[in-house]
């Protein structure tokens, strides 16, 4: 009977896991102000790095966008419905933001963390594209 016990203890909280979203969304005070971006960088067709004066994100995509980061702009963040309504463009994570280039659908994200400058670092030396703030369309 412990060993059934401990089996169905098992299976529920697997399930459990299976169940909740791969990340929580950020809170609002820590989300990317998409009007605030110092540089961007696409480190693979999943992952991108966003700096917004102090602070750095990784931004993780749900599924390949290979031409992020081609063309210019390269890399616009969207805020979701909500998100607009809220507080303009911040970016932290949840179910409707995406990010996109020219001439590219967009590109769903699953969630956005913040990293110490160190971890940035380390993953900006891998990225395949590199962009500024300077050259993002002004917040509207």
């Amino acid at each position: 009977m412990k060993h059934l016990s401990l089996l169905l203890l098992l299976v529920a909280s697997s399930s459990a896991a299976l169940a909740s979203p791969p990340g929580k969304a950020l809170p609002y005070a820590q989300c990317i102000q998409t009007d605030n971006i110092n540089e961007w960088h696409v480190v693979d067709a999943r992952t991108a790095l966003v700096r917004t004066g102090p602070y750095r994100y990784v931004v993780h995509l749900k599924a390949d966008c290979p031409r992020l980061g081609i063309g210019v702009p390269g890399f616009l963040l969207r805020a979701s419905e909500s998100g607009k309504s809220v507080g303009g463009g911040r970016i932290c994570g949840d179910l409707g933001e995406s990010v996109s280039a020219r001439e590219q659908p967009p590109c769903a994200i699953s969630s956005v963390e913040m990293v110490d400058k160190a971890r940035f670092e380390h993953l900006r030396e891998h990225a395949a594209r590199h962009g500024s703030g300077a050259e993002l369309p002004p917040a509207g």
